[in-house]
């Protein structure tokens, strides 16, 4: 099948942007003293599925996607790529049963009713593993309310919801740097709480933390796993 004008011009460009997110990458995990890298979770909102596919052919295994409708049909369409798809968006409760369908990793559970519903989907689906979920933390104890997180004094309750629910893997904690404040502090907070995790749940390791703008801040605080979108892909396109 022939290939789409501007195909190779765009393969050029996602590799050369690629490259260079990954050379940041490797500057900040050597910047640490760590030993390993984190992950790269390349985040595809508003892009269409052409553009996955490119960044599949270029070695990108792990996509985020934070709209259900768009991460679904990009989904399918792909189903055939060897790609984990990461949902990084807030998740209604009456989305759960499509998530499921799809989704390796839910990084935004923060209440127990989304517990509950991913737990009954998961458990009415046909899938044969466990669903990783990560505990998305609110580090901003002044946003506004519907942004999204649990508060830090109710991740323990969450995570041992989590834990105890059929079909579900508390995999680890997930945040998001608040507007104004020093990245280096926020991330040494959600630091603090994963560890906390881990004490009483060995196997939630994932520290998912750290975006374009961060992303040296969130290596340096212990970050596995990184959400990088606009300097992979650039400017998200217009949405009509």
């Amino acid at each position: 099948m022939a290939e789409e004008p501007g195909t190779e011009a765009r393969r050029r460009e996602l590799s050369g942007s690629l490259e260079r997110v990954r050379e940041r990458i490797r500057r900040a995990t050597e910047a640490a003293g760590r030993d390993s890298e984190p992950a790269l979770i390349v985040v595809t909102k508003f892009h269409p599925a052409s553009d996955v596919r490119l960044l599949a052919e270029l070695g990108v295994r792990d996509v985020g996607e934070n709209r259900d409708q768009e991460a679904a049909a990009k989904a399918a369409e792909l189903e055939e790529l060897p790609l984990a798809w990461h949902f990084i968006g807030q998740l209604q409760t009456n989305k759960a049963k499509s998530v499921v369908r799809y989704a390796d990793a839910v990084h935004s559970v923060d209440r127990a009713s989304l517990v509950s519903a991913l737990g009954k989907a998961v458990g009415a689906s046909s899938r044969d593993r466990a669903l990783d979920c990560l505990v998305q933390v609110n580090l901003d104890p002044q946003a506004a309310p519907g942004r999204g997180g649990a508060l830090p004094e109710e991740v323990p309750g969450l995570s041992d919801l989590l834990a105890g629910t059929e079909g579900l893997r508390l995999a680890g904690v997930m945040a998001v740097a608040p507007l104004g404040e020093d990245p280096a502090e926020a991330f040494a907070r959600l630091a603090s709480i994963a560890e906390q995790m881990q004490r009483r749940h060995p196997g939630a390791d994932m520290v998912s933390a750290g975006m374009t703008q961060d992303l040296e801040q969130a290596v340096a605080a212990g970050a596995t796993h990184l959400r990088i979108g606009t300097d992979v892909l650039g400017a998200r396109p217009r949405v009509r």
